[in-house]
């Protein structure tokens, strides 16, 4: 029975490769592997001559139609004694042969054979390029990560800003561990041990997934034990003044909700924890007093703190206020205004951000201000309260100080200080938050 498309398409590959034919000879051959090559069987001078086979490509690179073409025209040769396979295999055409056969053996040649060797370049150009890393990783992103990734825009940032530009253009198979190595230490040289690690990580999934669809046999990135790309400790990310400017930049200027932008904003001047602003409720705030009084139930230590806001953070929640609507919840969340935004909210948005900042967590902030603040020369004890730490030992039993002057005025310098950061290199108008900003 002759072959059709639809018997082409629905063939299937065994143990042991097996043949379909067609008329005249033509045959197609099924592959273990999957593909499907043309093949043709002939004779040249008929009859009692000895049989030749000479194969296409494959299928569906050559449709049927063009199959049996080809068909056509090897017998046309065979029939005239020119061998197909030898004007293939680069044989000069006999001098002996007619105008016509000499004609029809250089049509040959260049419609089949010099096509056919165009076709095989192109075909291993593509496979080639289907193997680079940059190619392979954009598939690894849209079958893998993003269907199942959280956050996938982290990875693919990963991807885009360090992976790609440094070893893109290489087979997924050439990639080697001094190849990793060299993109995490470039990561490390500009500060971000821990995004080093995090790239680390990203292209140790991704080649195990390479393994998994057999573009190589080993994992670069697995090779390297993660202590020797940045050491486990405890967290201790300050982030310096240009540091605080560029990410309030970022923030503002990103399409991140407007609420969620003062909310990073008022965990940077307020330096509370970040469940305890997102948990926040209009009843806790005293707007015309410039506080903020959280119960102790919402606090770590069980003990009611009160935070003296500066005017920028009174100007941000009265903003709020209006955001919130009716709400009860300074953040509600947006499917459920009787709820408070989950507490995966503002880390994604954080997240989410294209910024030229080393590796930092939300908690970061508290340390962030502890720090420039105790820089600043201001009172130990002052600031401790701000973070609502306990004194330890004898100092803290007879220190029951509340410094609420001390603290007003110190957080209020803070807000300035951090307002001062905004503005140098700012590009945008992010808002009336106790000083008459404007755009420059």
């Amino acid at each position: 029975m002759a072959l059709s498309d639809t018997k082409l398409r629905n063939l299937k590959p065994g143990e042991k490769p097996y043949i379909e034919t067609d008329d005249g000879g033509l045959h197609i051959e099924v592959m273990p592997g999957g593909s499907k090559v043309w093949r043709l069987r002939y004779r040249v001078g008929g009859r009692g001559s000895k049989q030749e086979k000479i194969s296409l490509g494959d299928y569906p690179a050559y449709s049927l139609a063009e199959a049996r073409t080809w068909r056509d025209d090897c017998k046309a040769l065979a029939g005239r004694g020119l061998s197909p396979m030898a004007l293939k295999r680069g044989d000069p055409i006999p001098e002996d042969v007619s105008p016509a056969a000499k004609e029809l053996a250089e049509f040959f040649i260049r419609n089949w054979c010099l096509k056919a060797i165009e076709k095989v370049k192109a075909k291993e150009a593509a496979t080639k390029e289907a193997d680079t890393v940059e190619a392979f990783a954009k598939r690894w992103y849209a079958e893998i990560v993003e269907p199942a990734n959280s956050s996938p825009r982290n990875i693919k940032r990963v991807l885009d800003k360090d992976v790609i530009p440094a070893i893109g253009s290489k087979r997924v198979a050439d990639v080697t561990v001094t190849d990793i190595l060299a993109i995490t230490d470039k990561i490390k040289n500009r500060g971000a041990d821990q995004m080093a690690l995090q790239t680390r990580n990203v292209l140790k999934r991704l080649f195990a997934y390479a393994i998994a669809r057999e573009k190589t046999q080993f994992n670069p990135a697995a090779a390297i034990e993660a202590k020797f790309i940045a050491q486990a400790k405890s967290r201790d990310v300050a982030l310096s003044p240009d540091e605080v400017g560029k990410l309030l930049r970022a923030i503002y200027q990103s399409s991140i909700k407007r609420a969620y932008k003062l909310a990073i904003h008022l965990l940077i001047l307020c330096m509370v924890r970040k469940s305890e602003l997102i948990e926040a409720k209009w009843s806790e705030l005293d707007l015309e007093k410039g506080e903020w009084a959280i119960p102790g139930e919402r606090m770590k230590k069980d003990k009611p703190h009160l935070v003296h806001l500066p005017r920028q953070a009174v100007a941000m929640f009265e903003e709020l206020k209006g955001l919130a609507s009716d709400s009860e919840w300074v953040f509600p969340s947006r499917s459920d205004p009787r709820q408070p935004i989950a507490h995966s909210t503002l880390n994604q948005a954080v997240r989410s951000l294209e910024i030229e900042v080393r590796d930092f967590v939300i908690h970061d902030f508290r340390r962030t201000a502890s720090t420039h603040l105790h820089e600043a020369g201001f009172n130990s004890d002052w600031i401790e309260k701000c973070l609502a730490h306990e004194t330890k030992g004898i100092r803290g039993v007879y220190n029951r100080a509340q410094y609420a002057d001390q603290r007003r005025d110190m957080l209020q310098w803070w807000a300035d200080f951090v307002d001062s950061q905004i503005e140098e290199g700012r590009k945008v108008i992010i808002g009336n938050f106790g000083k008459a900003f404007q755009a420059v």
